[in-house]
C-alpha cells in the first residue's frame, strides 16, 4: 500500500478514566480536523483490546460540531471505554504487534494515538520499537499522558492528577470536618492511591487551604517508612490532640496498616480500645484504606 494512502487516524484510551481523560480526545480530534492531513478519525473502544478486536467509532461523525466536541471535553470517565491489557515482549510474542499492524492496514491507519499512564506508555513504547525495528515507516505511534499519579517520566503536571488532587483536598477538607463533632478520641488512617508516587499523598495538604487542619501526619511512599517514628509521631498526636488523622500514600502502608493498628492497640499509654479495620475493595487491590480506632 503506497504511504500517501495511509491518513487515516487512531485514537484509544487504556487504564484509569479520570475527568480529564476526555479532553484528550476533544483535543485530539480537533487538531486532527484542523491539520488538513487525516481523512478520517476512528475511536477504538475498550483500548489495545478494541484495536485487536476492530471496535472502531467514527468520531468524524460522532463529534460533527463544536457543540458536542465541547460537552465530550466536560464528561467525566472513558468515552471510548478502556481496558488493562498489555502487550507483551515483542521478540517473545509478536504475533499481537503482527496483527495490529495488520489491522492498520485493512483501515489505512497512518497515525495511532494511545491515551493513559504508564501501562498504556508501555504499551505506545513497544508499539513504537516494534514498528522501527521491523521498517515500518508509514505507521506512527504517539502517546497522550493521562495518570492521577502524576508519575510519567519527563512529565511536569500529567492531565489527570490535578483534577484527582482537587478531589482529595475537598474529601480531606470534609473528612476533616466529621472527625471533629465527637467528643471521643480518634484516630483515622486513610491510605490514597499512587501508584509508587506521592504526589496524590501530599495534595491532602491543600485541604489546609481554608483555614482548615488537614491530615495531622502524611506519609509519602517515597522515604523509606519508620515504624517506630510512626508510632512515637501516633502517641505525641495523642497525648496533644483530641482528634486526629494521618494521611499514607498506598505504597508505604498497605502491607503494614493492621500490623500498625495491632502495635498502636498493644501500646499501654495509648488505649484504642476496640478497632475497626474497614477495607473498601481486597487489600492488594484497593484504592482506599480507612483505619479508624475509638476509644
Amino acid at each position: 500500500m503506497e504511504e500517501n494512502h495511509m491518513r487515516n487516524l487512531l485514537v484509544a484510551q487504556s487504564g484509569g478514566p479520570t475527568a480529564a481523560i476526555n479532553a484528550t480526545v476533544a483535543g485530539v480530534v480537533s487538531c486532527a480536523v484542523l491539520s488538513g492531513k487525516v481523512d478520517h478519525i476512528y475511536g477504538a473502544v475498550n483500548g489495545i483490546e478494541g484495536v485487536l478486536a476492530e471496535k472502531f467509532l467514527d468520531l468524524g461523525k460522532k463529534l460533527d460540531s463544536a457543540e458536542k466536541i465541547s460537552l465530550l471535553m466536560q464528561t467525566p470517565a472513558a468515552a471510548l471505554g478502556s481496558c488493562r491489557y498489555k502487550l507483551g515482549d515483542p521478540e517473545e510474542n509478536k504475533e499481537d504487534f503482527e496483527e495490529i499492524l495488520q489491522i492498520f492496514r485493512r483501515h489505512e491507519i497512518r497515525y495511532f494515538i494511545y491515551i493513559g499512564g504508564n501501562d498504556s506508555m508501555d504499551t505506545v513504547d513497544k508499539m513504537s520499537k516494534y514498528c522501527k525495528e521491523n521498517g515500518v515507516d508509514d505507521v506512527f505511534v504517539v502517546g497522550a499522558p493521562k495518570t492521577i499519579d502524576n508519575d510519567l517520566v519527563e512529565t511536569d503536571h500529567c492531565p489527570g492528577f490535578g483534577s484527582a488532587a482537587k478531589y482529595l483536598a475537598a474529601t480531606f477538607a470534609e473528612l476533616e470536618r466529621d472527625c471533629h463533632v465527637y467528643e471521643k478520641k480518634a484516630v483515622t488512617i486513610v491510605e490514597v492511591m499512587g501508584r509508587n508516587a506521592g504526589w496524590l499523598t501530599a495534595a491532602s495538604a491543600l485541604s489546609r487551604v481554608n483555614g482548615g487542619e488537614g491530615p495531622s501526619l502524611i506519609y509519602l511512599c517515597e522515604p523509606v517508612f519508620d515504624t517506630e517514628q510512626f508510632l512515637k509521631d501516633v502517641q505525641e498526636n495523642w497525648n496533644r490532640r483530641t482528634v486526629f488523622w494521618l494521611q499514607s500514600a498506598r505504597a508505604s502502608m498497605t502491607a503494614r496498616a493492621a500490623m500498625f493498628l495491632s502495635r498502636c492497640r498493644a501500646m499501654h499509654r495509648i488505649s484504642l480500645g476496640t478497632a475497626t479495620l474497614q477495607v473498601l475493595q481486597k487489600y492488594s487491590k484497593s484504592w482506599c484504606v480507612t483505619v479508624s480506632a475509638v476509644r
